[in-house]
């Protein structure tokens, strides 16, 4: 039996999150030996719960949940492999792979609490090397992880995110009287909103606004963007559910992702599902996940920016062509072949058991083509 940790579910929605519910999802298909738990109280997710048939174990919360009550159950449970999909997990147990996402508490600290970055700083190395194994969502966090955290790389697997199938709509805009730009995510301070209201402040002489979707985290600190972008050009939506944000993807003139840190980067994965055209920042994971198939941008200069949604908001052409090759794009990935990815890397460590028989070998993943 595999034990996975679905703390995620009573946590909010973010691409870590994402990547646990979907990847969760696939290899409940993919495999008859999982069982999931997680703490008790509030699943913010019924029905991904529901479909996973989640137990609630435990009597505590949170971080306590997941450091005390978790390995506990475990060790009186013959010590089973336990598989953590969303950054952290046990200190104290060592039969488990983990997922880390990537190290922008490190590069961009302004963006979290001092509590945030002091729990990471003790934390995640002693996770990484307690690990069996370590997965993380790019070739470029894999790197990044490796090099600052002193592990081999070749002891960390790259299984990257993917598209939710309900973001795949096919269905053609809605023509509105004024175009906007859509931009989605927390507004911590990497996320770089306050340099796209900048660039956008540029562009006064069209008539378009820009539209904001996510919600602060208590987590993250950026009071001078909270404080900017006011007027009826910029509107900040919240936290939106995936029917709303689909609309607002599909509806969207373009798409901007201005963050100056990615371990991977969902969003514009979305918005060209949705048929819409991205521009983004040349940093991090962003061209090794979106390739040839958006407008690039410095995204450090915010007159650059500005050109670049000028382009795009003003040739249909170079829209027309951002959708194709978006949607292209979107093709590289696929939950179910991460998914085959990761339970091949399960059966790697239970095959160290003679009694355990394979279920996947290299030779199946590569007959699926592709990229995970």
């Amino acid at each position: 039996m595999i034990i996975i940790n679905a703390r995620f579910l009573t946590q909010e929605v973010s691409g870590v999150q994402r990547f646990a519910e979907q990847i969760s999802l696939s290899l409940a298909r993919l495999r008859s030996d999982l069982r999931f738990v997680a703490p008790p109280g509030e699943i913010l997710r019924p029905d991904i719960a529901h479909q996973l048939n989640v137990e609630q174990i435990g009597q505590r919360s949170g971080h306590l949940w997941e450091q005390v009550d978790l390995p506990l159950w475990l060790a009186r449970h013959g010590r089973p492999l336990l598989v953590s999909l969303c950054s952290t997990a046990p200190l104290a147990y060592s039969k488990q792979l983990v997922t880390h996402h990537d190290i922008t508490y490190v590069r961009h600290p302004q963006s979290f609490s001092w509590k945030f970055r002091a729990l990471y700083r003790v934390m995640i190395p002693l996770m990484l090397r307690r690990s069996l194994a370590q997965v993380t969502v790019s070739e470029f966090s894999r790197q990044e992880i490796a090099t600052h955290y002193g592990i081999d790389p070749q002891g960390i697997h790259v299984i990257a995110n993917a598209v939710s199938a309900e973001f795949c709509t096919g269905l053609e805009p809605t023509l509105l009287e004024r175009p906007y730009v859509l931009a989605v995510s927390s507004p911590a301070a990497h996320k770089n909103f306050a340099r796209l209201i900048e660039a956008f402040r540029l562009l006064d002489d069209l008539d378009v606004e820009l539209r904001i979707v996510g919600a602060a985290n208590r987590s993250f600190v950026d009071a001078q963007l909270q404080q900017s972008g006011q007027g009826d050009r910029v509107r900040w939506l919240g936290r939106l559910d995936d029917d709303q944000l689909i609309e607002q993807y599909r509806n969207a003139a373009v798409f901007a992702f201005p963050s100056l840190y990615e371990g991977f980067g969902i969003p514009p994965l979305e918005a060209q599902a949705c048929g819409c055209p991205v521009v983004a920042a040349s940093s991090a994971s962003i061209p090794e996940v979106l390739g040839n198939s958006v407008l690039y941008f410095d995204p450090l200069d915010p007159p650059g920016m500005a050109k670049a949604l000028r382009r795009v908001l003003l040739d249909h052409k170079l829209r027309a062509d951002l959708r194709r090759l978006g949607q292209e794009n979107v093709l590289r990935y696929s939950w179910d072949i991460s998914a085959l990815r990761l339970s091949s890397l399960i059966d790697s460590f239970l095959m160290e058991r003679s009694d355990y028989p394979a279920r996947f070998d290299a030779k199946q993943i590569a007959k699926q083509g592709g990229r995970s």
